[in-house]
């Protein structure tokens, strides 16, 4: 790693637009968003320190603190994928991260975060539409419970968890209130939404039961349980009378004003609730811009009451003073003592204000202060240190000035002025600087309390301006020209014309004799400033540069750009170039010892690298900003250095060697303290000097004269006391009379109780021998007792014995069922799947009943068929016909299994062409993924075609004809009308199509895979079976041949008996019922053996149905292959057989 290192000592920004983004971690210790990261400042030791993000970080959106004040959870942006980070505090010196994902889930950024009681878990809500609400186990980064609401693209949404129950969360937006309850799983709502939906843009928790919701028509509504409890509305609030200018000037500017500013004024003039907190007395809340209410709990039919305005402070030092008091609060925290109150404004500025006061109770207004001092609330454009003086100048997008003290961490000097300024820069002796405004370029003295503009020169939007080394010249960008200025009289020197590009930065040497410039056409150029010519160039058209820095003996020159390296030039010539490794450098700074170089890139990271340069990535890099880096310096001492950006933070870091050593120069500074101030100032004051005098003694005079009044006062005062001591005195002695008399009444009155008394004590006497023998008699019984207690011990120690190996049964029943709870618990995730599946199921078990009811149906007739059988036994003729319908049933039904059989099998191989024909599809995703990143690939090499033909075109630009028809063919060359109707159409819902597309094809797959195993399983057990079924038919035909054989032989007997029965008829008519034949009886017998055989046939079948129907029901993937088959081939034919 590098040898430099650097360690951010103090950090001057606030980050704008983040939930919760201000929080107290200790009472004097505040908590607030800025930069890529957060920063803990100390209210009172006033001291830094920077909590970087995650790496690559573009800043956080989120914040939420945990109760106990060691967690913090932040929702971050890196490389435009969001990532949900809980920091643990306490841990040091770096924070411990864990990051919290889950696939399941879409890439939305959370506008809320909110932490249970115990914090255990964490609640995050994102963005709107399609808002999401994740319920995490965070510390094992296990997401429990996620729900989807609808609402509005621009409402905002906030969750909460109940201060007294990690499972309940608080959820409102835009449309919706909503409170949760997590079990088993889930998030389930605990209350009905009644009444108009309201646009609720905060809320905050009272109690256990109570919340609070803030909405966008200035209401404020209470709920206890999710019902409506008590509800007020909040007026517009105007500024208070000691924060406008007078009663008269208001007036008539309300009567100059027209029509158009009235209408603003009634847009503007909306009360709404943009920010609430709760407290021990009640609860915090902004209802208009500028000022927050107190409302303290009252036992009033109205529950809370408001008791102050708090409004924020007026900024003398703006141009236009009102704008700080019309700011919007966006939050709002108490300390942990709620001793102290902090908000944050939509402009980045933080104030505090101290709640236990003398007075707190009595002012109905108070004022906040500033937490630090006015920030920067834009993009900061320039940043310049001098030499005399401790001090670095900003000025920003915000059109304002500031003076820092980088040693001290403070503001000195702030003005705001009419116009943007672009760039600053300080005189080496820290009294002077110039400002390139959007109109004029000015030359400001740094008085002791304000900025004094002393000259101004036309120079309009003055981009990059500089003072020399020795602060006796100073340079201007004037478009395309570099103009020379003394710095004493003012005259433009010299102009140093031959850049095209912008000129996007300016340096001087250490001693004047050289100045370099640089461009976003790719030169660098050395100047001689007493010709006004280029001494040396180095041109690099694929660059465009941004930022360049010379070293302390001007020999090399370090320049970054657009191209992503680093680049060392000397000699005209690119003499070594370090690559940035995958982001763009934009700024630069060397320093003054040559040992160090440091750059800022366009994440906002800072990145310290060690000279020589190296081209491996030797470096130490620190997340700082949440933007690029638009300006950095390095003290003189080399010490300090100082970095701004576009997201209105500044950082000053302290610079280190290797092993922690701090950075030495050559000598210890020593810093001026000499000010500038204005004769009239000084006049002024003096003359309120003189004014004070004159008024302490004119004071000292009236307190002489109150004191003397005071005397008198009280000396009168004093003759009334004793006048009435006196009167008092007298009263006491009449009352000292009437008390003797008392006394010897009281001495009567001893008499009589003496008497009472000895006649109590006979009595006492008498009822004393009456209790002993009493007592006698419980002493006999307490002995019997204490027999019968000595049992009970004996009894008692054996119960003891038996509690203490209950107790060790209800430990181990505690142990088990501390296990069981375990496996309650996975069983209830068990019991939650299969309630799914069950879901699922109940529609095809309806399906199924109504199959068993045929199937039932089918019972009763081949019960009926029993009683039909019977009477058939004794028709041999038609029974064998009936088995020869039998047996060609049955060959029909062995051809129908076969059939079957082929069916199933090319309902296998359908499936198995339907995966691969998914297969292909997916490959065709891919090809045209492919294509796509062709295409993208080829639309990139035009695009830098196409830079490298307007660069051309730019160079044209001193010609209007050439240019113009230069424009034109660029025109024609890429511009066609087609080619933007396609790009329009198809960019319009490419990118969801192809994600709905994918999303589909994987489910699919999935479903497709899953089926496939299933089928495969149940086609196996149905072969399986059908085979068996197979083998069991061929032995019965085989038995029914051989039985229709010995059948035949028997009916060709009968014929042959038939015939000799009827010519013995009449011979042996008496003989008939004596004799019976041998041979019908022996087939009658037979016939009755093969109804048998029939009858047990059905049975089993009958049994093999209802056994298919279980199995249906325990297995309902299998129904529909199964339903059908076999069995129903089988009742088909029986029923057959029994209507012939």
């Amino acid at each position: 790693m590098s040898a430099v290192e650097a360690q951010p000592v103090a950090v001057l920004g606030c980050r704008p637009g983040v939930a919760g983004g201000v929080c107290f971690l200790e009472d004097q210790v505040v908590l607030h968003a800025v930069g890529a990261g957060c920063v803990q400042l100390h209210l009172k030791q006033k001291w830094h320190k920077f909590i970087p993000g995650i790496e690559k970080t573009r800043g956080m959106q989120a914040m939420a603190i945990s109760p106990d004040r060691r967690y913090l959870a932040a929702a971050e942006t890196v490389a435009d994928q969001p990532v949900l980070t809980v920091y643990d505090l306490s841990s040091v010196p770096v924070p411990r991260r864990r990051t919290l994902s889950a696939a399941e889930l879409p890439e939305r950024i959370a506008v809320s975060l909110a932490f249970s009681p115990d914090c255990q878990y964490l609640a995050a809500a994102t963005a709107p539409p399609g808002v999401h609400l994740t319920f995490w186990l965070w510390k094992k980064q296990r997401l429990m419970a996620a729900i989807c609401l609808e609402a509005p693209g621009s409402s905002v949404c906030q969750v909460s968890f109940s201060p007294q129950d990690n499972a309940q969360v608080c959820f409102t937006g835009n449309g919706f209130f909503k409170l949760f309850k997590y079990s088993e799983g889930t998030l389930k709502q605990m209350n009905l939404e009644k009444g108009m939906p309201q646009n609720y843009l905060c809320h905050t928790w009272l109690s256990k039961e109570e919340v609070i919701c803030g909405t966008d028509t200035g209401k404020l509504i209470l709920f206890e349980t999710g019902d409506l409890l008590w509800e007020t509305s909040v007026e517009y609030r105007k500024p208070h009378r000691e924060l406008e200018e007078d009663a008269t000037t208001t007036e008539y500017e309300c009567c100059s004003v027209g029509s158009s500013a009235d209408n603003g004024s009634q847009q503007h003039s909306l009360p709404q609730i943009s920010a609430i907190a709760a407290y021990s007395k009640g609860f915090a809340c902004s209802s208009s811009p500028g000022i927050v209410l107190l409302f303290e709990k009252t036992r009033e039919k109205e529950l809370y009451e408001e008791s102050q305005e708090i409004w924020l402070p007026k900024d003398q030092f703006s141009n236009d003073p009102k704008k700080s008091v019309r700011q919007n609060i966006i939050c709002i925290c108490f300390s942990p003592s709620e001793e102290t109150m902090v908000v944050n404004t939509h402009k980045n500025q933080l104030y505090v204000f101290t709640m236990l006061t003398t007075d707190f109770m009595k002012e109905k207004i108070a004022y906040f202060k500033y937490l630090t001092f006015p920030l920067h609330s834009a993009s900061i454009t320039g940043l310049d240190i001098c030499v005399w003086k401790s001090i670095l100048a900003t000025c920003s997008l915000d059109r304002s000035v500031r003076i820092w003290n980088y040693q001290t961490n403070t503001l000195e000097l702030y003005k705001e002025y009419w116009e943007e300024a672009y760039t600053v820069s300080l005189h080496p002796t820290g009294l002077f600087c110039l400002v390139g405004f959007s109109d004029k370029l000015r030359f400001i003295s740094l008085l002791y309390e304000d900025m004094h503009v002393f000259k101004e020169l036309a120079v309009i939007k003055c981009r990059q301006c500089s003072f020399s080394s020795r602060g006796h010249l100073f340079a201007a960008v004037n478009g395309n020209v570099i103009e020379i200025y003394s710095s004493i009289t003012f005259e433009n020197i010299n102009n140093l014309k031959g850049h095209s590009g912008k000129i996007r930065s300016v340096k001087w040497s250490a001693d004047d004799t050289k100045f370099i410039s640089c461009d976003t056409h790719g030169a660098v150029y050395e100047w001689n400033l007493s010709t006004g010519e280029r001494e040396t160039d180095c041109v690099l058209k694929s660059c465009r540069y941004s930022s360049i820095d010379l070293s302390s003996d001007a020999k090399v020159i370090f320049a970054v750009g657009s191209d992503q390296t680093l680049k060392e030039i000397s000699e005209s010539s690119i003499q070594h170039e370090v690559p940035a490794f995958g982001v763009v450098y934009t700024a630069v700074a060397v320093s003054h010892s040559g040992h160090m170089v440091f750059v800022g890139t366009s994440l906002g990271t800072i990145r310290a690298i060690k000279y020589p340069l190296p081209l491996t990535m030797d470096f130490n890099e620190y997340q700082a900003h949440a933007g690029p880096v638009t300006k950095m310096s390095i003290t003189n001492d080399d010490q300090f250095l100082l970095t701004a950006s576009e997201d209105g933070s500044i950082f000053i870091w302290k610079v280190y060697e290797k092993g922690g050593g701090i950075a030495k120069w050559q000598k210890e500074a020593e810093y001026a303290e000499e000010v500038l101030i204005l004769r009239s100032d000084i006049k002024e004051k003096s003359q309120a000097m003189l004014d004070l005098q004159i008024r302490v003694k004119e004071l000292q005079t009236e307190n002489y004269y109150q004191l003397s009044l005071k005397d008198m006062y009280y000396n009168e005062k004093i003759k009334e006391l004793e006048d009435n001591f006196t009167q008092e005195i007298s009263s006491l002695r009449t009352k000292h009379q009437t008390e003797e008399d008392m006394k010897q009444q009281l001495r009567a009155h001893e008499e009589i109780k003496k008497q009472i008394y000895e006649d109590e004590d006979q009595e006492i006497m008498e009822i004393k021998i009456k209790y002993e023998r009493q007592l006698r008699q419980e002493k006999e019984s307490n002995m019997q007792l204490k027999g019968e207690i000595g049992v009970m011990n004996k009894r008692l120690n054996s119960l003891q014995k038996e509690l203490k190996e209950r107790n060790r049964c209800i430990e181990e029943m505690k142990l088990a069922q501390q296990k069981l709870q375990r496996f309650t618990k996975s069983l209830e995730d068990d019991i939650l799947s299969m309630k799914k599946e069950i879901q699922e199921r109940t529609d095809t078990i309806q399906d199924k009943e109504k199959h068993i009811y045929d199937l039932k149906k089918k019972n009763e007739e081949v019960e009926k068929c029993k009683s039909v059988l019977d009477h058939r036994i004794a028709e041999l003729k038609k029974l064998i016909e009936a088995r020869g319908n039998d047996v060609k049933i049955m060959k029909k039904q062995i051809y129908e299994t076969e059939g079957e059989l082929e069916r199933f099998h090319k309902e296998s191989t359908q499936l198995k062409l339907n995966v691969t024909q998914l297969q292909q599809k997916l490959k065709a995703t891919d090809n045209e993924m492919h294509r796509e990143r062709q295409k993208k690939q080829n639309m990139e090499a035009i695009i830098k075609r196409f830079k490298a033909d307007l660069h051309n075109c730019a160079g044209l630009i001193q010609e209007p004809k050439k240019l113009k028809n230069g424009i034109r063919e660029l025109y024609t060359k890429y511009v066609q009308e087609s080619d933007l109707e396609e790009i329009e159409t198809a960019q319009k819902d490419l990118q969801p199509e192809c994600m709905r597309q994918q999303e589909y094809l994987e489910r699919n797959l999935a479903a497709l895979k899953k089926k496939l195993v299933k089928n495969q399983e149940t086609h196996q057990g149905a072969y399986m079976h059908i085979m068996q079924e197979n083998v069991s038919l061929i032995k019965e035909i085989n038995d029914l041949r051989q039985e229709l054989k010995a059948a035949l032989t028997q009916l060709h007997h009968l014929k042959s008996t038939l015939k000799l029965t009827k010519k013995r008829e009449a011979v042996q008519d008496t003989a008939l019922p004596s004799e019976p034949l041998p041979s019908p009886a022996v087939l009658r017998l037979n016939a009755e053996k093969e109804n048998e055989k029939i009858i047990e046939m059905q049975q089993l079948e009958i049994q093999y149905l209802r056994n298919q129907i279980q199995e249906k029901g325990q297995s309902p993937a299998v129904q529909p292959l199964l339903a059908g088959n076999l069995p129903e081939l089988n009742l088909e034919g029986s029923h057959k057989t029994q209507q012939q």
